[in-house]
């Protein structure tokens, strides 16, 4: 009980604030933040396990399991890329 509630928590802490990590684009839950941390950046939705990236009005934007919104110049600048079929 006491590891599933460790790991709740731990969760809790990684989507409470965004992230900072050196090279690593500051990811956060809600679009409005995410615009708020670059207002002149667009606002992407990156699919963490895979590093691609989904647009406002693209499927997946927004739905993936283990996923952020992120501003897309740090997106790119971790390496994550832009989806190929624009789902």
């Amino acid at each position: 009980m006491r590891t599933l509630f460790v790991g709740i928590f731990a969760v809790f802490l990684a989507f409470s604030t965004p992230t900072y990590a050196a090279g690593q684009p500051a990811l956060f839950q809600s679009e409005q933040e995410a615009q708020g941390h670059c207002p002149k950046d667009a606002v992407v939705w990156v699919n963490l396990p895979t590093g691609v990236y989904h647009f406002k009005g693209e499927r997946w934007y927004g739905l993936t399991k283990q996923g952020a919104y992120v501003c897309q110049k740090e997106a790119d600048q971790a390496g994550d890329r832009a989806t190929r079929n624009g789902q």
